[in-house]
């Protein structure tokens, strides 16, 4: 059976599909919705992590713009977005992480290497490496 996944390198997803900061809120839903996502990595020109747009965060800017008798169609990202994001990089400990997230109540983490985004892991991929990290155990026990 191959190694238990034990690092966020292990079991983050690569090339994760982001939204620049400047960019319109509706473009941003309309990338969470198309492609199911939970939320988006906000990133600045150089392509660095600089927020995470939630989904619970785009339906509080669009109810405040209704609520303001605002448009929804002219919110940005960025002010919807969570500034400062936690980040972790691909050594991180899953189990570290997934304490981390629970405690902070934050479904998704960029991941840096060297200052730069090389992917995204969220809850479920945290729970997937959790999983796994059963079953193996497991497995083991029996053999």
């Amino acid at each position: 059976m191959p190694n238990t996944p034990s690092t966020i390198n292990d079991c983050m997803r690569r090339n994760p599909l982001t939204i620049g900061v400047k960019a319109n809120l509706v473009e941003a839903i309309e990338t969470i919705v198309e492609h199911k996502l939970t939320g988006l990595t906000v990133t600045d020109e150089e392509g660095c992590a600089v927020g995470i747009l939630s989904e619970l965060d785009c339906i509080q800017a669009v109810l405040t713009a209704i609520y303001n008798e605002g448009d929804p169609e002219h919110a940005l990202v960025r002010d919807a977005m969570t500034s400062d994001p936690i980040t972790v990089v691909p050594h991180d400990n899953i189990v570290e992480v997934a304490q981390d997230m629970v405690e902070t109540r934050q479904r998704r983490r960029p991941v840096l290497q060297d200052g730069k985004l090389v992917g995204q892991v969220s809850s479920s991929n945290i729970l997937w490496a959790l999983m796994e990290h059963s079953r193996r155990k497991v497995y083991n026990a029996g053999s």
